[in-house]
């Protein structure tokens, strides 16, 4: 069940609000503003627009309230919420080939099993999105509300393919979707989720021909690699990118960046730095990642990170005062990566830093990246390691909302079972550097 209580609940009034005024505190849930339900943040900032609303709330204690706030326009309340849906968030209703959602083991938290395809969330979060559900009466919503960027899953433009791969008779007209959306003022970043001997060659091709067709509305396009897991009984055959698959990926990719950069002065389409990783190559210099549109999807965090370290790297202590000895963890693709890096830190002296790579026995052999990393294998590989005094951890591997592993495990537990402080590093290597150097 979906309640006004936990869908407008209010988590954060800022001192010296409106809201706070009114009288509204952490813990009540906005359930009426003027006499309408509110159906997400969106609506929310829509219905308190007016310089005068009536707001019925549930306090905390479970007694109902009615605020009456006089306000300038278009004037925010200060008010944040648990939740930016606050009325039932739309399902997916696709079967894709390739979904991670159905490759995930069972008796896991039940909110890791559910598959949102909600074009709010997509405009609120970036979280991305098919289409498929999008009625026409949404479709003038985010016409008419201007809910731009958005983020869409395409996959192919080919229609029966994008129908087959999605296993969705609705998923045929995503090109006409597009246009419809482009026409009307909003921008989109896309993602074709690649999956070798079905959308990739001559299909991919197609696909980002057709998408470019729309520039600039289409701002971006990304090419993901498929994640495959242990756990495919009985679903449709699919196999991991392999190093040819990303030499071609990155081969095809860069070579429609040579022409979008000179007929859009942009490169349009980018490769997820897996490839790269995959395919065993340097990634592209930092300026070939434009605006990193797709950070998100794993597109330019490594050039970032590298360049963000080089920076760093000439002002880096010669020695430390005592001496420090410590773990980093990180997953198996990007250890030829982060050994370059360690290798650095290693020269300062009284500094000793181990590189671990954890192999992913949760998910399967296929699954390499560093965010889809448990604390379960981080325990059971490092337990017999000689760690030093603490580890550290990038933060993809917590979920961000409850700050846990995929396994639910906690960072706690983990410096439990391993007897050393646990630290948790942003993706970021002014951050990483501090907490390596930090005492």
């Amino acid at each position: 069940m979906f309640s006004s209580r936990v869908k407008g609940l209010v988590s954060k009034v800022v001192p010296g609000s409106i809201g706070e005024e009114a009288g509204i505190r952490p813990g009540d849930s906005l359930i009426e503003i003027n006499g309408n339900l509110i159906r997400d943040y969106i609506h929310y900032k829509y219905l308190i627009a007016d310089e005068h609303i009536d707001i019925k709330v549930l306090t905390a204690n479970n007694e109902y309230l009615m605020v009456d706030i006089e306000k300038g326009y278009d004037e925010d309340l200060g008010l944040e919420f648990e939740n930016s849906i606050m009325d039932k968030p739309k399902r997916c209703n696709n079967k894709c080939i390739f979904c991670f959602m159905d490759q995930m083991p069972p008796n896991m938290r039940e909110s890791l099993y559910f598959k949102d395809d909600d074009y709010r969330i997509s405009f609120l979060h970036g979280n991305f999105i098919t289409l498929t559900n999008v009625s026409d009466e949404e479709m003038k919503r985010i016409a008419d509300l201007k809910l731009s960027p958005l983020y869409v899953s395409v996959h192919t433009t080919n229609p029966s393919l994008r129908i087959k791969m999605m296993n969705n008779p609705n998923a045929g007209d995503i090109q006409g979707q597009l246009k419809t959306l482009v026409n009307n003022g909003i921008q989109i970043h896309c993602q074709i989720v690649l999956c070798p001997g079905i959308n990739d060659k001559g299909e991919l091709d197609k696909t980002i021909k057709d998408l470019s067709a729309l520039w600039p509305g289409i701002k971006s396009v990304a090419v993901v690699p498929v994640g495959l897991t242990k756990y495919r009984n009985g679903l449709f055959p699919i196999r991991a990118v392999n190093e040819s698959d990303a030499l071609q990926v990155i081969r095809q990719v860069e070579g429609w960046q040579q022409k979008f950069k000179k007929k859009f002065k942009y490169n349009f389409v980018f490769a997820a730095d897996e490839f790269y990783l995959t395919a065993g190559k340097e990634v592209p210099a930092y300026d070939s990642y434009e605006d990193f549109p797709q950070l998100e999807n794993g597109v330019g965090l490594i050039s970032i990170f590298k360049k963000e370290f080089e920076s760093i790297k000439i002002n880096l202590p010669k020695d430390l005062e005592f001496y420090k000895e410590l773990t980093v963890v990180t997953g198996v693709l990007a250890e030829k990566l982060m050994r370059g890096i360690i290798d650095e830190l290693n020269r300062i002296n009284n500094l000793k830093v181990n590189l671990y790579p954890v192999k992913n026995n949760f998910f399967g052999d296929n699954i390499t990246v560093v965010g889809l990393i448990v604390g379960r294998d981080i325990i059971d590989q490092l337990k017999d390691k000689s760690l030093g005094s603490e580890i550290i951890i990038p933060e993809v591997m917590l979920k961000e909302e409850e700050y846990v592993f995929l396994d639910n495990m906690s960072p706690v537990q983990v410096e439990k079972e391993l007897g050393v402080k646990v630290k948790i590093s942003r993706v970021c290597a002014k951050d990483f550097i501090e907490k390596i150097l930090e005492h």
